[in-house]
């Protein structure tokens, strides 16, 4: 049936184009530009409960922000090093590198890690331990003004915006 495979297609088609406007948002946000910038990646599995990256958005996403020149370090508690630099077909640098002007990324151990000295996280992938992070204590790690990007709509908005944080979340009507 090609109505159906049309229907498909349509489908990924719009899956693409959110990870792209996703990626052009936290640009925006971050006045034009995210070259030597450091971004916190919160998941990077396609959901949770898995190390499968297979189709996960944050692959499109994270490229695109490495193609701007931003410094990525990436979290997640399942994926492994070697299947992120696969999947961002770049290998990790042993610390992300402001000054180059160019894209690298680090994994990070913790979420802690992750986001110390960052200007913005972005929540991409629904693990349960980032539905309950203490946004107050981590604040006090970034630099301001920060960002949180939620792409998975599970951030406590109250909590991130008493923190201090500047806060876009998917389905809010912006961007």
């Amino acid at each position: 049936l090609p109505e159906v495979a049309d229907y498909w297609e349509s489908v990924v088609a719009l899956n693409t184009w959110q990870q792209h406007r996703i990626a052009r948002l936290v640009v925006e946000k971050l006045f034009g530009t995210v070259t030597g910038k450091r971004l916190a990646i919160l998941g990077f599995a396609f959901k949770a409960d898995t190390n499968d990256t297979r189709e996960a958005p944050a692959i499109r996403i994270c490229r695109d922000l490495l193609e701007e020149g931003a410094q990525l370090a990436i979290h997640d508690p399942k994926v492994a090093v070697h299947q992120m630099a696969r999947d961002l077909q770049q290998e990790a640098a042993p610390q992300p590198d402001a000054l180059s002007g160019t894209g690298s990324w680090a994994e990070a151990c913790s979420v802690e890690e992750a986001l110390t000295e960052a200007d913005a996280v972005l929540v991409l992938t629904e693990w349960q331990d980032y539905r309950n992070l203490n946004w107050m204590s981590l604040a006090g790690r970034m630099r301001k003004p920060a960002w949180v990007f939620d792409a998975r709509a599970i951030a406590d908005h109250e909590q991130v915006r008493e923190a201090g944080l500047n806060l876009w979340c998917v389905g809010d009507g912006e961007g």
